[in-house]
């Protein structure tokens, strides 16, 4: 029997690419522990993210497995534009000029064009921008027109397209551009589970991202990607506008120093876990494995780190879209998150959690596991509709596995992100609570997940089929064959 103890709790995210796009990668893939596939709209077209997302759910049917898919929005990103000879060398102390100019001429070793026209009017002498994620540094003496005049501060070498970031934030463009609306509408065709939004500044980006996608036909889940400086000041209203919160700590440590980085990547995922929200951690976690078969030391304490401070799910990028090694990498991922876990200490201040809930199941989740960490159960089984309980139970981080029971392909795929949560298809309806409790114990019984003397919480609505309805648990144990037995509502 796969016991529950057996379960990797934190989830993997794998970025698709050039990689990982074959049928044999992908089954590898999902076989190595990957609970989503991450589409990088950056890259690529509509017609080939939708033939990705079609294979990953066929090989995730096959396999009997429940993967999500995560549409990864390009955003309002600023990059310089391309050189003549495709790359320039520069030296400190040199003059270097860019040119917000629509008509730029290719660039050479003394200026280039950007992608962003507004920068000039964005910036300030003394101000320094950040190239290819901070490797060269330039300090803007003065604009003039359309052309801003930098001096460099860093010897390095540039190529095309590469980002440009200002120290410290500021910059005032938009978090969605003509293309991300674009490719919502290609996300809707999808039907993607996940929609990220990057470069947010506050919730008004969450809003008028998720007013796109409803009016593409579809209501992702979606995710606030943390990567600008504005978006800490606006903290706590993005994570409470969005569905999951990411730290992209790639833009982000770019903008705001490196130093700051580890403590902002604790705040965010304990504010995301207050809000009742869930919570990625992404960029550079493996870097080392694009070109190598084993981590780093430090990439293994990064990775286990996120997950002792709580985070649900962890990200590759890099490592398994374009690396030398996708399928070692989330083998990797999987076997750190496993030890992590391991040193994970679950105790829950329940003197500290809010007392004014909001909802019933709010309420129910709270008791649930306050029960599971006073009485001795192998597992807590949710049937929803939504997905909602099963996030409300997995933000208090037991040490009990709960199992996602739901009618709902896409309520499963959501909840394949939530730490804790393991999902399982079940269609309860036409049954009453107690014949769905009955019901859903045998089941778990027969795919070996429980044993005979196992006790379980049981979670669910006294009215079926009504999204966040629930409002009853109920204590069980599993006889002979898997039989509920006990049963009765608390």
């Amino acid at each position: 029997m796969s016991t529950p103890e057996s379960f990797r709790r934190t989830k993997i995210i794998a970025t698709l690419g050039p990689a990982s796009n074959s049928a044999e990668v992908l089954e590898a893939l999902l076989q190595a522990g990957v609970n989503i596939v991450r589409l990088n709209f950056s890259h690529g077209d509509a017609a080939q993210h939708a033939a990705l997302a079609e294979m990953a759910r066929s090989i995730a049917a096959r396999l009997g497995r429940e993967v999500g898919v995560l549409v990864d929005l390009q955003g309002p990103k600023i990059r310089i534009e391309k050189f003549a000879a495709g790359r320039v060398s520069v030296r400190a102390g040199q003059p270097f000029e860019l040119l917000c100019q629509a008509d730029a001429a290719a660039g050479d070793e003394h200026r280039v064009g950007v992608s962003y026209l507004g920068l000039v009017t964005d910036v300030h002498p003394a101000d320094t921008l950040l190239l290819d994620d901070g490797l060269i540094a330039l300090r803007v003496e003065s604009i003039t027109g359309t052309s801003i005049h930098t001096t460099v501060l860093t010897d390095g070498v540039l190529s095309n397209r590469k980002g440009l970031n200002r120290l410290g934030g500021g910059l005032s463009l938009g978090a969605l551009t003509m293309k991300d609306r674009d490719d919502i509408v290609a996300a809707a065709a999808i039907q993607a589970e996940f929609l990220a939004i990057s470069f947010c500044r506050n919730a008004e980006d969450m809003h008028e991202a998720r007013r796109l996608a409803r009016a593409a036909g579809f209501d992702p889940a979606l995710v606030a990607k943390i990567e600008r400086a504005e978006a800490i000041d606006a903290l706590g209203e993005i994570i409470d506008a969005s569905d999951a919160v990411m730290v992209a700590r790639g833009d982000l440590g770019v903008e705001i120093g490196d130093a700051e980085l580890p403590g902002l990547q604790k705040k965010i995922i304990r504010e995301s876990l207050e809000r009742n929200r869930v919570v990625i951690t992404a960029t550079q976690m493996l870097q080392s494995m694009v070109d190598n078969p084993i981590p780093t030391r430090a990439e293994v304490l990064d990775v286990a780190n996120a997950v002792i401070d709580g985070t649900d799910a962890v990200m590759l990028s890099a490592e398994s879209a374009s690396g030398a090694y996708p399928v070692k990498a989330v083998q990797s991922m999987t076997r750190i998150c496993l030890g992590a876990e391991r040193q994970f200490e679950f105790d829950t201040n329940f003197e500290k959690e809010p007392r004014n809930l909001q909802y019933a199941d709010q309420a129910i989740a709270m008791a649930t596991m306050f029960l599971a960490e006073h009485i001795k159960v192998r597992a807590i089984i949710a049937l929803t509709e939504t997905g909602g309980t099963a996030r409300f139970l997995s933000r208090f981080r037991s040490a009990v596995p709960i199992f996602g029971l739901s009618r709902h392909q896409t309520a499963r795929r959501r909840m394949a992100m939530m730490r804790d949560v393991f999902p399982v298809a079940f269609d309860s309806r036409g049954l009453a609570p107690r014949d769905a409790a009955r019901e859903a114990v045998q089941q778990l019984f027969t795919a070996g997940l429980l044993g005979t003397g196992d006790k379980v919480i049981f979670t669910s609505g006294e009215y079926m089929e009504l999204k966040g309805a629930t409002n009853t648990l109920r204590l069980l144990e599993v006889g002979p064959h898997g039989a509920a037995q006990g049963v009765g509502d608390l």
